[in-house]
């Protein structure tokens, strides 16, 4: 009997640091810069969209520099500016080629640098060639890793923009993909229909470019959506199955 007490208690061990992977402790200044007084129009929303959780999940700390990989408003900016710091900063990067479908937003993201966020700056590059001005701990993207094989960015390859990410890193950097997900085996079949994507063909192709898969956090997930409707569908807008993946860029 002791044994069998002893293997239950391994794997209660084990699911237990299972779920502190998915959901980590949110540290004191993640937690505080979420509660950012100048956040106040984006708050409604941060229950919904587990701020705090995806946050903690990606391991940004005070000092480190940050990429918002299409950033739209700046709702995820504000938070990792304030965490950052003075000795961080946080690079919004726009393709050019979104950029022109998504104005105002690149606009008011210049502005965010004289709003309470002078650790912000804004760059506008080709799709095609992602790179930073100097090497980052985090990039960090949210619904948009499929938009990159589609039409209006080029059809670019991913696991060549995966690459590119790779580069800019420092060594035992994190690469967060959060998206919408697609139904298993669809690979990228509804990336410029349903604005969805195959959460394997995502890890496959991150894998490829070099990138070690560290894991995933649930805590956008929704079972009761069926995968099937766009995501600006409106009965499903807002509350799609959503994967998070770490990636981490090996240490050398």
């Amino acid at each position: 009997m002791k044994p069998l007490i002893l293997a239950a208690c391994a794997a209660a061990a084990f699911c237990a640091g299972a779920v502190l992977e998915a959901a980590p402790a949110v540290p004191a200044y993640v937690t505080a810069a979420v509660d950012d007084k100048g956040r106040a129009d984006d708050q409604k929303d941060d229950a919904r969209r587990h701020i705090a959780e995806v946050v903690a999940f990606s391991g940004v700390k005070p000092g480190d520099k940050v990429v918002d990989l299409i950033p739209g408003s700046g709702y995820f900016t504000k938070v990792f500016s304030k965490i950052v710091g003075e000795k961080g900063h946080v690079f919004m990067i726009w393709p050019n080629e979104y950029a022109k479908e998504a104005q105002p937003d690149p606009v008011k993201n210049q502005a965010l640098a004289k709003q309470g966020y002078p650790n912000t700056s804004v760059i506008l590059q080709p799709a095609a060639a992602f790179e930073t001005p100097e090497p980052v701990d985090l990039v960090f993207t949210v619904q948009n890793y499929h938009d990159y094989p589609d039409k209006f960015m080029g059809k670019l390859d991913p696991v060549s923009f995966s690459k590119q990410v790779y580069k800019a890193l420092k060594p035992g950097g994190v690469f967060l993909v959060v998206d919408h997900t697609g139904e298993a085996g669809s690979g990228l079949r509804d990336t410029d229909t349903l604005h969805r994507i195959d959460p394997a063909i995502v890890k496959k192709e991150v894998e490829e470019a070099g990138f070690v898969f560290e894991g995933e956090s649930k805590a956008l997930r929704n079972p009761a959506d069926d995968l099937k409707k766009g995501v600006f569908d409106k009965a499903i807008r807002g509350h799609t199955d959503q994967f998070i993946f770490k990636f981490r860029k090996p240490k050398k």
